[in-house]
């Protein structure tokens, strides 16, 4: 059986590699033969995605030598004691330097399998099969890999890039409605940050993306890869403009970690947190209140929290002062000057970053 292929290209010179949407990519074994460059493979996936995806990933790769693992699935899990275990496998099926790592998951599996592919013998190759919408247009692309702390969100980890990134549009027939909201999070970014007119067509298909049609969740994967592709190709290691990525996740990240990772998916942070980068760019005179409230309204449109409960703004800070982006003490924010275009700055008023807080705690 041979896929119907979308195909684009992370330019990242010698190591650029392919990102392949469409539909039963999982059952085309000459592709995904093609882009697994190791005899011996480790499948990491988790007991949710397992039962539904595994087997066919095992048939495509059916003349590798293929070990799976199965871990506990949830944010939860996403930790140095759980890498530990996916690092133990590939010792115990005395795994070589030149075996290669599937993540066959969502971005919970697509992060810890990758970082433990970049640490096993200094690194070894490895391949993103994305299963949830997030994952397919955000996570299983740049690079990005590692686990949380209980200090905060994905503290610990490297840039290891893949293979290649197979996304099988079919498998998010499968998705929970709640996982599709959550990766729908992830695609509103992508339109405020860089594309006025792609957050514009988000506004009038909103009703086709919550129903789960087919047409309109590949036109979102497709150009939210398009963006974030370009951006990796630039900025690969998060030293300008690839920090504009992270529009939301500095409030998303102090929401998750300051509810110990268990009561929020990542994308329902990020919408939260999304919704108070907004109004900290409107409190600060950059986005206009029209452009503040079609933000609000297309977050809460889509399903997702725009306030948080039983978080104070104390909490928050604390746990915003641990981000990744802060430098020399102080907090930078991805913030906006209008739909489609974002900016980081760390030159803003403290008493109204607490405002912006106060108004989305509860």
């Amino acid at each position: 059986m041979s896929a119907t292929v979308d195909t684009l290209t992370v330019e990242l010179g010698t190591r650029s590699y392919p990102i392949l949407i469409g539909e039963g990519l999982l059952r085309d074994a000459a592709l995904v033969g093609r882009h697994v460059p190791a005899r011996d493979v480790l499948i990491v996936s988790n007991t949710t995605v397992a039962p539904l995806y595994l087997e066919a990933l095992e048939a495509a790769l059916s003349t590798r030598r293929t070990v799976a693992t199965l871990l506990p699935d949830g944010e939860t899990y996403k930790t140095l004691d759980t890498v530990a275990r996916i690092l133990d496998v590939l010792v115990a099926n005395r795994f070589g330097r030149d075996c290669a790592v599937a993540a066959l998951g969502g971005g919970v599996v697509g992060d810890m399998a990758g970082f433990a592919a970049s640490v096993y013998q200094r690194g070894v190759a490895f391949v993103q099969v994305p299963t949830t919408l997030l994952a397919q247009v955000d996570s299983a692309v740049g690079g990005k890999t590692g686990v949380n702390h209980p200090g905060g969100k994905n503290l610990i980890g490297a840039f290891h890039q893949p293979a290649a990134v197979l996304a099988d549009t079919a498998t998010l027939s499968t998705l929970a409605p709640r996982e599709l909201r959550a990766g729908l999070a992830e695609v509103v970014k992508y339109g405020l940050i860089h594309d006025s007119g792609f957050f514009a067509w988000l506004e009038t298909h909103a009703d086709a993306l919550l129903a789960g049609d087919a047409g309109a969740l590949a036109h979102v994967i497709r150009r939210s890869c398009e963006i974030k592709a370009a951006i990796v190709g630039r900025d690969e290691h998060e030293h300008g403009e690839r920090a504009l990525l992270n529009f939301g996740h500095t409030f998303g990240h102090a929401i998750e970690s300051a509810t110990g990772f268990s009561r929020w998916l990542h994308g329902e942070a990020v919408a939260a947190g999304m919704a108070m980068a907004a109004r900290m760019s409107h409190e600060s005179g950059w986005l206009g209140r029209a452009d503040l409230e079609r933000v609000i309204r297309l977050i809460e449109r889509l399903g997702l929290p725009t306030e948080v409960e039983a978080v104070s703004p104390e909490t928050m800070l604390a746990h915003m002062r641990i981000d990744k982006k802060v430098l020399d003490g102080r907090i930078r924010l991805v913030l906006l000057r209008a739909i489609g275009e974002a900016f980081v700055t760390a030159e803003y008023d403290g008493e109204r970053l607490r405002h912006t807080l106060e108004a989305h705690l509860r």
